[in-house]
């Protein structure tokens, strides 16, 4: 029986020269140098402790950091880009210096910040706005010739939450990647990835439905990361608290990765390869 599923498709993604397949899905381990992520055990406040979960993330199986400066919790405070640059710039430096080996990627919005990084030695961007948060972003990208994953979200993160309201989310969604990748495309930009942007301008409502239908989404035939990682939709449902829906993280990312998900990104890299592993195992028979 052939096995020409979502999971095994090829997808490869250079980066600065190395090759990474991601033939088999990976995760991105979440590493906030903030003050005021949702989740209290995310947020690191210093390089040592930085590197310290960088290398627990390592040994658990991370194929990628995701470093950010910016907490785009709804409702998060602003912070000007000089002091995201000051958050995230050197730690990119000693993480490079530390874990040669890692491959790491930039959460901002900020062009100036992206820049920066990737310059300290980081490999990919991740931009919660798809650049319309910056205008410069997209030309910046294309410059500095790296991987960049776009995200769905309307508005701000001070914002976003406030009505989110749409005809059919899914939908949406799709036609707002339309106009993005056409665009990306068009500057040159080679290695994109698409973030359906859980928990962003969304209902509980909104992102059951955009899960349920997120295959809809391969018909760009990009890679596609989620990030469900103890969020709302997960913690209000269940009636908890971000410090206790590693389960209902782990539902959701076996869903999704039956559904097609490249990256998963995850507060808990090593729960998050197991669901990896278990789903692979089951593909495999």
């Amino acid at each position: 029986m052939a096995k020409d599923t979502f999971l095994n498709r090829k997808h490869t993604l250079n980066l600065q020269g190395q090759l990474l397949d991601l033939t088999s899905p990976c995760v991105m381990g979440i590493l906030n140098i903030t003050p005021d992520s949702f989740y209290g055990e995310s947020r690191n406040f210093s390089i040592d402790d930085a590197l310290l979960r960088v290398e627990k993330y390592l040994q658990e199986g991370a194929s990628f950091i995701d470093i950010g400066g910016y907490s785009s919790r709804p409702g998060a405070k602003d912070v000007s880009t000089q002091e995201e640059v000051d958050r995230v710039v050197p730690v990119v430096e000693a993480i490079c210096k530390q874990f040669p080996q890692a491959f790491l990627s930039i959460d901002t919005f900020r062009a100036e910040v992206a820049k920066k990084s990737i310059e300290a030695g980081a490999h990919i961007i991740n931009d919660i706005s798809a650049g319309e948060l910056d205008p410069d972003m997209f030309g910046t990208v294309a410059t500095l010739n790296v991987p960049y994953i776009l995200m769905h979200m309307k508005g701000t993160p001070q914002n976003m939450q406030l009505s989110p309201s749409y005809q059919h989310v899914t939908l949406e969604v799709v036609d707002y990647f339309v106009d993005k990748v056409e665009k990306l495309r068009k500057l040159g930009v080679k290695d994109l990835i698409l973030d359906p942007g859980f928990g962003f301008a969304k209902s509980p409502k909104h992102n059951y439905q955009l899960l349920r239908e997120m295959e809809d989404l391969h018909l760009f035939g990009l890679p596609l990361l989620v990030g469900f990682s103890r969020k709302s939709m997960i913690y209000k449902a269940l009636d908890t608290t971000p410090a206790e829906a590693l389960n209902g993280t782990t539902v959701l990312h076996t869903l999704s990765l039956l559904k097609g998900a490249k990256i998963l990104r995850a507060h808990d890299v090593r729960e998050a390869r197991e669901c990896i592993i278990l789903i692979e195992k089951m593909q495999q028979a």
